[in-house]
């Protein structure tokens, strides 16, 4: 969120000081994020102790918190672990929030900080052991798993017909709904091609694992060339590797390195792994299209906040930007487009 939620802080205060047993000294709302369904405050007790505070609204997923730290406790020092409540619950209830207490790590995200040579190796041989490690099943069980289904794609198309007869006074909206008549052939393109690899990887899918499924620049924190981490793990999957893997080289980690170089690092670490074509190239125009309906939700839904509506469209514009996500998964795509996908 980039705007405080509607809440009493004074309550959250009490909530955090009794479920935590901390005497806070400062809360401070951070307007950081593109998820309407998160706020994050840092927290500053009375030692001076600093944290960091996660609302979650709706759509909690335990694993999202249970997984990092089982990761930590097996040696992942990647992922930043949760503080337990005074009861050893890693999260708790507040009003129509889920609360979740971290350590406070100081640092940028790797679009502003980008990763060192070094680092992208790190990060190739975090993801690979988050791939291949066994996890409990009771830390797990809840996860859903990939059915390459068209939810995202029905919504897309539902917006761009919207788009054919909305009329409105908003300026954002007006702006979103201009895009959309402009860009509705292209889009209508992406959606058929991604439907078409889709009936290929149901008939055909490739081995599951449990995938971040958002690990882009925004989520790797970089503290300095020696240490950074994963985190925002809301959206935990059981998928193909590839959901992970189509974020390497596809434009989401900045400028610093070409799309070639990010994947020759990040492989150095990863280790030699067959990727599935067809599949990479399906979660690229998969995320372009979820991101997009998104956004549009968000834009249109008067009940966002100003700022996140206008930060929205700014997202989602960006997708049609030279060299960015959706040429570089067309890019990506030439690689599939000889194979028999439907």
């Amino acid at each position: 969120m980039l705007e405080k939620p509607q809440l009493s802080e004074t309550a959250l205060v009490q909530c955090i000081n009794s479920t935590y047993g901390l005497k806070v000294r400062d809360l401070s709302f951070l307007p950081l994020g593109a998820d309407a369904h998160t706020a994050v405050y840092r927290v500053v007790a009375a030692d001076e102790t600093p944290y960091f505070l996660k609302l979650r609204r709706m759509h909690f997923v335990p694993a999202s918190v249970l997984i990092p730290t089982y990761l930590h406790d097996v040696g992942m020092r990647q992922v930043i672990p949760a503080i337990r409540t005074q009861t050893g619950s890693m999260w708790a209830q507040f009003e129509l929030f889920t609360v979740v207490l971290y350590p406070y790590v100081a640092g940028l995200h790797s679009i502003d900080r980008p990763l060192s040579d070094e680092q992208w190796r790190t990060f190739g041989s975090t993801l690979k052991t988050l791939h291949t490690v066994q996890f409990p099943s009771t830390i797990t069980a809840d996860l859903p798993q990939e059915q390459f289904a068209p939810h995202w794609r029905e919504r897309l198309a539902w917006f761009l017909a919207q788009a054919e007869s909305l009329s409105t006074a908003d300026s954002v909206a007006a702006e979103l709904v201009a895009l959309l008549k402009t860009k509705a052939a292209e889009l209508h393109a992406i959606i058929t091609r991604t439907a078409a690899l889709a009936q290929h990887l149901q008939q055909q899918p490739p081995p599951f694992v449990l995938c971040h499924a958002d690990c882009h620049g925004w989520n790797l924190l970089v503290v300095d060339g020696d240490r950074f981490f994963l985190v925002d793990w809301d959206t935990l999957l059981f998928a193909p590797k590839e959901r992970d893997l189509m974020f390497i080289g596809a434009g989401l980690f900045g400028n610093a390195h070409s799309s070639a170089a990010e994947a020759a690092l990040f492989y150095q670490g990863y280790g030699s792994a067959p990727v599935d074509q067809a599949a990479l190239s399906y979660y690229r125009y998969e995320r372009i299209i979820e991101d997009i309906a998104v956004y549009c939700a968000e834009i249109l839904d008067s009940a966002t906040g100003a700022a996140d509506r206008r930060q929205a469209l700014v997202y989602l514009q960006s997708n049609f930007l030279p060299g960015s996500t959706i040429a570089l998964a067309r890019q990506g795509d030439d690689q599939t487009l000889g194979m028999n996908t439907g």
